[in-house]
């Protein structure tokens, strides 16, 4: 009887080690599973989880005039530094030069704008370096760069811009510019508009 008990505790201590045995291996495979699950939750929303460490001078800048991503009037480069056509985001540089106006326009959009280069006049201020710009989907502008301008913006949505070429035309500048540059740039483009051109 005596050893009866003791084969019956051996085996129970035998199974309950297997089982043990079993769900530890079950852990060990189940940690690739886990990870394997998280990457095909990463690759199934489509989003790009790729982290970038960038240098400016490693991306050219581009004529938006051929890129065609902002439609705006001629002169505008941009440097796109990351795109995610999933989320619709844009990630950008954009350069005006001197005497450029921006029309008021419209998109369907969102963009955070931060001034990093030269000035920025819109909506009674005059923006420089460090300054920041927020707008939508509803108008806004027009925007004066009488001394040429250098921004980093992030849209989200599409970047188009809707604007009427009439209403640049009509346009009279209210910002003076600083420089010599500034001066030249702003003289051809208030010519230009006389002349009837964008």
């Amino acid at each position: 009887m005596a050893r009866a008990k003791y084969k019956s505790k051996a085996k129970a201590r035998t199974k309950s080690k297997s089982r043990a045995k079993v769900k530890s291996a079950s852990r060990v495979r189940a940690k690739p599973k886990k990870a394997a699950a998280r990457s095909k939750a990463k690759a199934a929303d489509r989003f790009d989880h790729t982290f970038r460490a960038i240098y400016d001078h490693e991306i050219p800048w581009e004529s938006d005039d051929v890129r065609g991503l902002l439609t705006l009037p001629p002169g505008v480069q941009v440097k796109v530094l990351n795109y995610d056509p999933v989320m619709k985001r844009i990630d950008m540089k954009q350069r005006f030069p001197p005497g450029y106006v921006e029309p008021a326009h419209t998109h369907k959009s969102w963009h955070s704008i931060l001034v990093t280069g030269g000035r920025m006049c819109v909506a009674g201020k005059d923006l420089h370096p460090g300054d920041y710009v927020f707008g939508w989907d509803i108008p806004h502008g027009p925007y004066e760069y009488p001394d040429g301008c250098e921004v980093f913006i992030v849209y989200m949505g599409d970047p188009s811009h809707h604007w009427e070429k009439d209403s640049l035309l009509k346009h009279r500048n209210i910002w003076n510019p600083e420089t010599e540059e500034g001066k030249r740039g702003v003289e051809a483009h208030v010519e230009k508009r006389r002349a009837g051109k964008v």
